[in-house]
This record gives C-alpha cells, sequence and structure tokens, in this order.
C-alpha cells in the first residue's frame, strides 16, 4: 500500500482556512495526485488540511473521510510553569542543535524541554490514532514493525495533515526520534510525503520513505511557516 501524506496548502492560520494562493497550491497538489491511483482520502478536520483535502477528491470523484487523530498538534505549559520558547519543538529542535545536544536521543520525551510540555500528550495522541487507523487499512503496529493482516493491500490512499503531526507519525512509522524528524525533514505547504508498505500477507513489514517532494507549487512563491 501507497500512503501519500499530504501537508496543507499556504493558510490563514487566524481564521483556520487556505489563502487565495493556498487554494492554488492545494489545485496543483490534486494534479500531481491525480494519477496515483489513490482510492480514498482521509484528512484532518481542521480546516486548512480539509481544504486542501477537497481540490483532490473533488477531482478524482471521492469522499473525504474525516480523520481527528491528524489534526496538528500543540505545545506550552502542562501546569502553568514556564518553557524553553513556550516548549514550541521547532523552536526547541534549533535550541538543541545551538547547545549542541544530540537530536537522535531516544529518551528525548523526558528532557527539560518537553516532560512538562503538553506537545508530549498530543503527539502521544497522534501516534495512537495513526496506529488505529493503520489497522484498518491492514496494518498492525507489533514493537517496530507492523503486520500484514489481510491480503490486497495494494491500493493507495490520501492523508491531508499538518507539519508537526506529520512529522510526529513519520517519526513514529520509522522509529526516529521527533526531534531528529523535525530537523531532518522540510515539509513545504502541499508537500507530498510517498510512504509504501509492502504487501505481504502475514509477514512482519517496515514502511520505505519513496519520496518527499512540493515541486508541483514551484512559481507559487511564499514565505514558508515551518511547523503546522
Amino acid at each position: 500500500m501507497k500512503i501519500y501524506f499530504v501537508r496543507h496548502g499556504h493558510p490563514d492560520y487566524s481564521r483556520d482556512c487556505l489563502t487565495a494562493l493556498g487554494h492554488r497550491q492545494a489545485e496543483s497538489a490534486a494534479k500531481r495526485l491525480q494519477p496515483c491511483g489513490i482510492e480514498r482520502v482521509f484528512s484532518s478536520t481542521m480546516g486548512r488540511a480539509w481544504q486542501t483535502a477537497v481540490h483532490t477528491a473533488e477531482l478524482l470523484g471521492l469522499e473525504i473521510a474525516p480523520c481527528d487523530f491528524a489534526r496538528e498538534i500543540s505545545w506550552g505549559t502542562m501546569d502553568g510553569e514556564p518553557l524553553l520558547d513556550d516548549g514550541n519543538p521547532w523552536l526547541l529542535m534549533e535550541r538543541t542543535i545551538a547547545e549542541g545536544q544530540s537530536l537522535c536521543d531516544p529518551d528525548w520525551r523526558s528532557s527539560e524541554y518537553y516532560r512538562n510540555n503538553k506537545f508530549l500528550q498530543t503527539t502521544s495522541g497522534v501516534i495512537a490514532g495513526l496506529d488505529a487507523w493503520l489497522e484498518k487499512l491492514g496494518y498492525k503496529r507489533e514493537g517496530d514493525y507492523y503486520r500484514v493482516m489481510r491480503e490486497n493491500t495494494d491500493g493507495a490512499v490520501a492523508l491531508f495533515s499538518h507539519g508537526n503531526a506529520s512529522a510526529t507519525m513519520f517519526s513514529h512509522l520509522f522509529n526516529i526520534p521527533l526531534p531528529q524528524v523535525i530537523g531532518l525533514l522540510y515539509i513545504d505547504f502541499t508537500c507530498v510525503t510517498v510512504i509504501e508498505l509492502p504487501e505481504c500477507y502475514g509477514s512482519l513489514v517496515f514502511p520505505k520513505l519513496v519520496s518527499a517532494d512540493a515541486h508541483h507549487i514551484a512559481g507559487l512563491d511564499v514565505e514558508n511557516v515551518s511547523g503546522d
């Protein structure tokens, strides 16, 4: 199975919707996805992701299935105690690098940056929701891998989501510390990240990163806003 993870287009964050530019980017993404054999379209229930998904769903003649787990994550203090950079994971990643600390620490959740940060709770919700969703698609999480639970898993689906939510999902899929993924993978507006899960019925499998690109919006220039 191929899963096309798509970040939303250029947003008006205050209104949780796409800008005019965002709609043009979403149209380009839909044309990029049109020949990919996508059979089902899923989306975060936040406005900017849903409006991006609409362009693809309408072009393909498909309905959109809502996925609350794919909503953007939040961050900030859990108990009122101040956090560095308000707990923003992108800024904390930059601080970690500036201080010469490792982004690859598997115990990153217990660091001073994250242990009192609701970022942990919301990312846990994304991970649990992702695994439940994948199990419905025929892939059950077992340890670091996925068990193929049914035959005929050779289709393609698209999931429209957000920057941090997508990074969280990729971190879990590939068993890579989340701060490292945030530092490693640049997810532009309507970036299409293709992940393939093998079709070996009954076997344990590991996902493969096929591609991640946003070339379809070349020429639709705007200063990007990282994170969500």
